[in-house]
């Protein structure tokens, strides 16, 4: 199976300094990064770590789903997945990632809204993403549109 990399360039201080993300295996982009736009509410134009993991986590989810969709005997016609990470402080000092919010609204034919729930829950579980983000709360809100 495939490795990904990612690099990043950081210089300066936490509060002071900056930064660049390269996705390196894709060559698809570059973003900058900065603590104070992290710790913001307003992004500014940068990205952050958690923002890179909440559309890593859209994009795992929504895979994931369309699997479990059609494995049930249903057929994807649309997803649209949405994923809030949140920062928050952490004790005795510094900052974790608070909670993950998935939320989904989907087109699907061949499958009931129970059938969906169902499908949506087990993708929460079983996305590589989310499985790699355990210790954090995973939240669902999944619905037919």
């Amino acid at each position: 199976m495939p490795t990904r990399t990612a690099r990043t360039a950081w210089k300066g201080t936490l509060q002071e300094g900056t930064g660049r993300v390269d996705l390196a295996s894709s060559g698809a982009g570059s973003y900058d990064v900065s603590f104070p736009k992290r710790a913001a509410d307003e992004a500014g134009g940068t990205t952050s770590p958690e923002e890179l993991i909440a559309a890593a986590h859209s994009a795992c989810f929504a895979m994931q789903l369309s699997a479990n969709i059609a494995e049930a005997g249903g057929t994807p016609e649309q997803l649209d997945v949405t994923t809030d990470v949140s920062l928050g402080p952490d004790s005795p000092a510094g900052f974790r990632i608070t909670g993950i919010k998935l939320t989904v609204r989907a087109k699907v034919s061949g499958l009931d809204a129970d059938g969906f729930a169902k499908a949506a829950d087990a993708a929460k579980s079983g996305c590589p993403v989310s499985k790699a983000l355990t210790g954090t709360e995973i939240t669902l809100d999944a619905a037919l549109a």
